[in-house]
């Protein structure tokens, strides 16, 4: 292995080991192999492949666009997205779980604090370019659909400290929650989010950033544009997630 080759893994390669413990970089690739039973230098020339291949949808703001999948969504209806990207994608082929994606997972699961606090050091200049290069006048956070002693959502507002105003929105319970990951099929995912949010009268904006931290459907999203733009609250609304899926927009069922 070359030192160009162990940068590589060191900037992209990620894991939590049986019991717990976060590795990165080459040690973290050596795990895998061992316990795959696969050859390293083998499966580290595919991994780099594969890995380069999904870098390539990257963007010169080393964001990925996702605006043309969201369009191309089956069943969507009226779009209220004007631009979505990508700071990374969730999975990829034949290694699972990215960077970003093994980070977002055992944050949620594990309500991690720590691993909540490496993701924002990860993303937040680039979170911070993007509203610069937008030119982003207000920020709303999509809300968590079910109930966690630590919310990852609120984390992530409170370290990225974003210097715009914040848009609030809120989350309508009902008598049984319905998560947005029990659902498969698109059009429930559309119902459930026309009837979850709800978004008081507050002051007009008119570019306003939509930040999520997995985006599966983009029904949530979509919809939360769409409750913006009939509310005159915002003229155009642009979407960030932190980790999505790279067909068309799948659903995530496991964040």
């Amino acid at each position: 292995m070359d030192y160009e080759q162990e940068q590589f893994l060191n900037h992209h390669f990620i894991l939590v080991d049986a019991v717990g413990n976060l590795l990165e970089g080459l040690p973290a690739f050596s795990y895998w192999c061992e316990k795959q039973n696969l050859n390293r230098s083998k499966t580290l020339l595919e991994f780099i492949k594969t890995r380069k291949k999904y870098l390539s949808f990257y963007n010169t703001n080393h964001l990925i666009d996702g605006a043309l999948k969201f369009k191309n969504i089956k069943g969507i209806g009226e779009i209220g997205v004007d631009a979505m990207y990508y700071l990374d994608f969730y999975a990829i082929e034949g290694f699972g779980k990215t960077r970003l994606g093994t980070l977002m997972h055992y944050a949620k699961q594990g309500q991690n604090r720590q691993l909540m606090k490496k993701i924002v050091d990860e993303v937040q200049q680039r979170v911070y370019n993007l509203i610069q290069e937008i030119q982003v006048d207000a920020v709303l956070f999509v809300p968590p659909t079910i109930d966690c002693k630590i919310q990852i959502m609120h984390v992530l507002e409170k370290l990225l400290a974003i210097d715009k105003p914040i848009l609030k929105i809120r989350k309508i319970r009902n008598k049984i929650v319905i998560p947005q990951k029990a659902l498969s099929n698109i059009f429930e995912r559309i119902t459930n989010s026309k009837n979850t949010f709800y978004l008081p009268s507050q002051k007009e904006y008119g570019r306003v950033l939509l930040i999520d931290d997995a985006v599966g459907s983009g029904a949530t999203m979509n919809e939360i544009a769409l409750k913006l733009k009939d509310q005159n609250l915002a003229k155009e609304v642009f979407g960030l997630a932190i980790t999505g899926s790279y067909k068309g927009f799948d659903v995530i069922s496991e964040l």
